[in-house]
C-alpha cells in the first residue's frame, strides 16, 4: 500500500472517531488553563516540568478502575489502546522520577494488564475487546467492548504491548511476578500469523463485517514495531522473510528532501513511534546497511528536513521559521477552503499533516508532539523550538498538561470551528489533549534525558529476539545483557 493510501485512511478512521467525541463533548471545551503566561524556564527545568505534566496527563485521565486511557481530553472520549500503551510506559517513567510510587505504578499496571488479560475476545462485532489475541483501535473506557465499527488493529495492539514490555522489563523485582506473567499472556495470545492475509506482509486490520483489510503494511512507516514484535512472537511468529517483504518496498520511501536523504514519511510520527521503546544506536538490518548509517540517524534527518522545510517555508504559513516548526497527525481547526493571502487554501480537522516528503498535508497547524518526540534525534533543534513555543504562546498552548495537541497561528478567519477556539492575532488553538501525542513527549523526553525506556527494551528478550530474526546486527544488540526478562519458552 501506498503512503498516501495509507496516510488517508489514517485520516478518516481519526477524523471520524474525533468527530464522535466533539459531539459528545460540553461546548467549548478546553484544556484548564493558567491564569498567567507561564514563567521562563531553563532548558532542564522546561523538560521536567513539560515531563511531569505529561505524565499527569495519564495518570489522571485514566480510569482507575480498568486501566484505559482516552484517547483525547478534556472531551469526553473513549479510549485508545495506542494511549494505554504509552500510558503503561509514562507509570515506569512515573516511577522512576518519583512523580509516583513504584508502589502505585505497580498497582496500576496490573490493574490495566488484568482487564486485557481477561477481555472478552471473539469474532462478533459487539460485546467484545478484540479477536485472535489483537485488540480494537477504540474501546469503550467504561466495558472496554468495540467502540463502534472501529477496526481490529495491527500497530495499535503493537504499541500497546510496547507498553506493555516496558512493564515487564521494569516490574522484575520479588512480588512483582504477575506483571511479567500476564504480559506473556497477553502478547503470546496475538496471533500475527493470522494476521498475515497476503503473506508474508501483514495486515493493517480487521472488521468482522468485512474480514481482514485490503491494506498491508508495506513502505516505511512506524510499523517497525509490528514487525519486531510479529517475529519475536514466542507463540504464533512470523518467518523472517515478513521483514525482508516489507524493507523490499522501501524505495519508494527513499529520496532527498531539503538536503536531507534519507526513508521519508511526511508526518514526524512514523519517525518516532517505534523509537519511543526500541533504541535504534548503532543496530542495523540489511537495508540501513546498504545505506551506510542507522534508523536513529533516518529519524534525525527526517527531523532536520521538517525544520529547514518551515525555514523555507514555501506555502508562506503564520510563524513558520528555524524555531517554529512541527508537523505530524494532529487536530486541526476546520474542514474547509478559505482565502489565505490571495490564495484558496484548504484546512483539515484531524490530518496526518506532513512534510517534506511525501505525503504533504500542511495547511499551517503546528503540533508540540512532532519536535519534542524528536528531542533524542536532534536536540540542538529541539530544545530551542520547545522554547520558543513555550514562550511565544505561553498560556494559550501551555497548560496542565503540558502542550495541548495543536495551533494554528495562521487561522484567523471568522468562520466556526470544530476543535477548540480562535484567540485573536494568535488565531486558532485546539481544545484538546490526544493521548498519542502526549506518549511521544513523555517517553522521548525521559529517553533524551536518561535513555530509561531503551535501557529497559534492550534486556527483553522478546525485543532482543525480534530484531535478530529481522537481521539486525551491530551495537548493544551483540552485547549480553547483565538480565534478560521474558525468557523464551519453548
Amino acid at each position: 500500500m501506498k503512503s498516501i493510501a495509507r496516510v488517508l485512511i489514517l485520516m478518516l478512521c481519526v477524523a471520524i472517531a474525533a468527530c464522535d467525541s466533539q459531539q459528545a463533548a460540553t461546548p467549548a471545551a478546553t484544556p484548564p488553563q493558567t491564569s498567567q503566561s507561564p514563567a521562563p524556564l531553563g532548558d532542564d527545568a522546561l523538560l521536567e516540568d513539560l515531563e511531569r505534566r505529561t505524565f499527569q496527563y495519564f495518570w489522571d485521565t485514566a480510569n482507575s478502575d480498568n486501566g484505559l486511557v482516552p484517547d483525547r481530553y478534556p472531551s469526553p472520549s473513549f479510549s485508545s489502546i495506542a494511549a494505554v500503551g504509552f500510558g503503561l510506559t509514562a507509570y515506569v517513567i512515573g516511577a522512576e522520577r518519583g512523580y509516583i510510587t513504584r508502589e502505585q505504578a505497580r498497582d496500576r499496571t496490573l490493574v490495566t494488564l488484568r482487564f486485557f488479560a481477561n477481555a472478552k475476545q471473539g469474532a462478533q462485532s459487539t460485546g467484545v475487546s478484540g479477536h485472535q489475541g489483537f485488540f480494537y483501535h477504540f474501546i469503550d473506557m467504561k466495558d472496554g467492548h468495540r467502540y463502534r465499527d472501529t477496526e481490529l488493529s495491527t500497530v495499535d495492539t503493537a504499541l500497546l504491548l510496547g507498553g506493555m514490555l516496558t512493564s515487564q522489563s521494569y516490574f522484575d523485582r520479588a512480588g512483582e511476578e504477575e506483571i511479567v506473567a500476564l504480559v506473556e499472556t497477553i502478547y503470546g495470545r496475538v496471533d500475527w500469523r493470522w494476521a498475515q492475509a497476503r503473506a508474508p506482509l501483514i495486515a493493517h486490520g480487521w472488521k468482522p463485517e468485512v474480514g481482514h483489510l485490503k491494506y498491508d503494511w508495506d513502505g516505511y512507516s512506524e510499523a517497525m514495531l509490528v514487525y519486531v514484535l510479529a517475529l519475536a512472537s514466542p507463540t504464533h511468529s512470523v518467518a523472517p522473510d515478513a521483514w525482508s517483504a516489507w524493507t523490499k518496498t522501501y524505495p519508494r520511501s527513499w529520496g532527498e528532501w531539503y538536503g536531507q536523504q534519507h526513508l521519508g514519511f511526511g508526518p514526524l510520527f512514523a519517525h518516532q513511534y517505534s523509537h519511543v521503546w526500541i533504541d535504534f544506536r548503532g543496530i542495523r538490518d540489511e537495508y540501513m546497511r546498504t545505506k551506510g548509517f542507522d534508523y536513529f540517524e533516518n529519524s534525525r534527518r527526517a527531523a532536520l528536513a521538517q525544520q529547514a522545510y518551515a525555514i523555507a517555508n514555501p506555502m508562506g504559513w503564520k510563524d513558520y521559521s528555524a524555531e517554529i516548526w512541527g508537523l505530524t497527525a494532529s487536530d486541526g481547526p476546520a474542514d474547509t477552503i478559505l482565502d489565505y493571502k490571495g490564495q484558496q487554501r484548504r484546512f483539515w480537522t484531524y490530518a496526518a499533516r506532513g512534510a517534506p516528503s511525501p505525503p504533504s498535508y500542511d495547511d499551517g497547524t503546528l503540533a508540540p508532539t512532532a519536535a519534542a518526540g524528536s528531542l533524542p534525534f536532534a536536540p540542538e533543534i529541539v530544545l530551542p523550538t520547545l522554547q520558543a513555543m513555550h514562550r511565544r504562546y505561553g498560556a494559550a498552548i501551555y497548560g496542565q498538561y503540558g502542550f495541548i495537541d495543536s495551533f494554528n497561528p495562521s487561522f484567523q478567519f471568522d468562520v466556526p470551528v470544530q476543535h477548540g477556539r480562535r484567540i485573536g492575532a494568535q488565531g486558532w488553538v485546539n481544545g484538546d489533549y490526544l493521548g498519542i501525542d502526549q506518549g511521544p513527549i513523555v517517553a522521548m523526553i525521559e529517553n533524551h534525558r536518561s535513555e530509561l525506556v531503551w535501557k529497559l527494551l534492550r534486556k527483553n528478550a522478546h525485543i532482543r529476539r525480534g530484531l535478530r530474526r529481522a537481521g539486525f546486527t551491530g551495537g548493544w544488540l551483540a552485547e549480553v545483557p547483565t538480565t534478560a526478562t521474558a525468557p523464551v519458552k519453548r
